[in-house]
């Protein structure tokens, strides 16, 4: 029996019946379509009527199971999560800090073209434009080496492949979104650039 389902079964298996080959310990494994908990006191009670002296212990279901054989990945598997959500926030800061200063810088390149006719929707477009163009940037280059990790990663991986399309595609969104809103703040505010202070302060 694979005591981790986490890893392949790469040995034979050979079953022989327990009259031939008595073990040390036995497992009976209990199908039903009922609640499995309601029958724990009929199957101790069906044993002990077999063999008063044997005990019944470490009774559990098949989810049980199942979540005790991969309780060593969970662990990490949370901690993972909870560094990819701190560095998700922590680059949707640096993304907002990066073009808002930027912004600052440009005051006076944006109350010019104001002066010349840009509307607001063109001015908003330019910073959104900057601002997804650097976030691509590191998006492309964070895929690459995500593709690079998983490989050393494949031992933690329960269900999803190493190069899950899906997953790649869902983290892909998720980061132009937060990009997008990042942006969002500094591109509005170069919008409310008024041109006369913006060419008199300059």
């Amino acid at each position: 029996m694979c005591s981790d389902l986490g890893q392949p079964v790469t040995k034979e298996r050979v079953y022989r019946p327990a009259t031939q080959q008595p073990p040390g310990a036995m497992a009976l494994v209990l199908k039903t379509g009922l609640d499995p908990e309601t029958l724990v006191a009929q199957v101790r009670a069906t044993v002990r009527s077999i063999d008063p002296e044997q005990p019944v212990a470490d009774v559990r279901t098949m989810e049980e199971w199942v979540s005790r054989s991969l309780e060593l990945r969970r662990t990490p598997a949370m901690l993972l999560g909870l560094f990819g959500s701190v560095a998700l926030v922590l680059s949707a800061i640096g993304i907002y800090g990066v073009l808002a200063f930027s912004v600052a810088q440009r005051g006076r390149e944006f109350g010019i073209r104001q002066a010349l006719g840009a509307d607001r929707a063109s001015i908003l477009k330019l910073v959104f434009k900057q601002g997804l163009m650097t976030a691509g940037i590191g998006l492309v280059l964070g895929l690459i080496a995500a593709a690079g990790v998983t490989h050393f990663m494949q031992t933690m991986l329960f269900g999803v492949k190493n190069y899950d399309p899906v997953v790649f595609a869902g983290v892909t969104i998720v980061l132009l979104i937060v990009a997008a809103l990042a942006c969002y703040m500094p591109a509005l505010r170069a919008t409310r650039v008024d041109p006369i202070v913006a060419l008199r302060d300059a």
